[in-house]
């Protein structure tokens, strides 16, 4: 099993989502600038985040995505499912084929190490993260970091 960027991001950029929901709907702009994920890559992951029912789009002036239920009651693992990350660490996609059509010699160790990873990442939701201090402490960081990369309309008006 490896974990690739796509199911990384998708984890990425729905904690960030999560974190500033409070404000409104997030744009994928804003979550580009904060995590350095392209816009165009995070249109690809939320079309299938939308598809499978994890975020809503929300159109007009100040639109963007919010979350399609709490934070609470999303789990990691259902974010990198709906990108079709693989958390399958056997070499036959648990069909059992893996040498010459019949099982390996570790095919079961591979499964249930599967099975781990899937529980582990099931019991982690998007809230028991944001609830981490390490992860709050990023968010802020990163806030600051965009806060001074992008000057607001109030700090334009400020200069005048």
């Amino acid at each position: 099993m490896r974990l690739t960027t796509k199911g990384r991001y998708a984890v990425t950029a729905m904690l960030d989502l999560a974190i500033h929901a409070e404000k409104g709907p997030v744009s994928l702009n804003d979550i580009s600038g904060r995590q350095g994920i392209s816009l165009s890559y995070l249109e690809q992951l939320f079309a299938k985040l939308r598809r499978n029912g994890l975020v809503a789009s929300v159109r007009g002036p100040g639109g963007g995505y919010r979350l399609s239920r709490g934070a609470d009651e999303i789990q990691t693992a259902e974010i990198i499912e709906a990108v079709n990350e693989s958390m399958d660490a056997t070499r036959c996609q648990r069909v059992g084929d893996c040498q010459n059509g019949e099982k390996c010699l570790t095919h079961h160790l591979w499964l249930d190490l599967s099975d781990q990873i899937h529980d582990f990442l099931s019991n982690i939701s998007l809230h028991s993260l944001i609830q981490r201090q390490e992860i709050r402490l990023t968010a802020e960081r990163q806030d600051e970091q965009t806060r001074k990369r992008i000057p607001t309309y109030a700090d334009d008006q400020a200069v005048q």
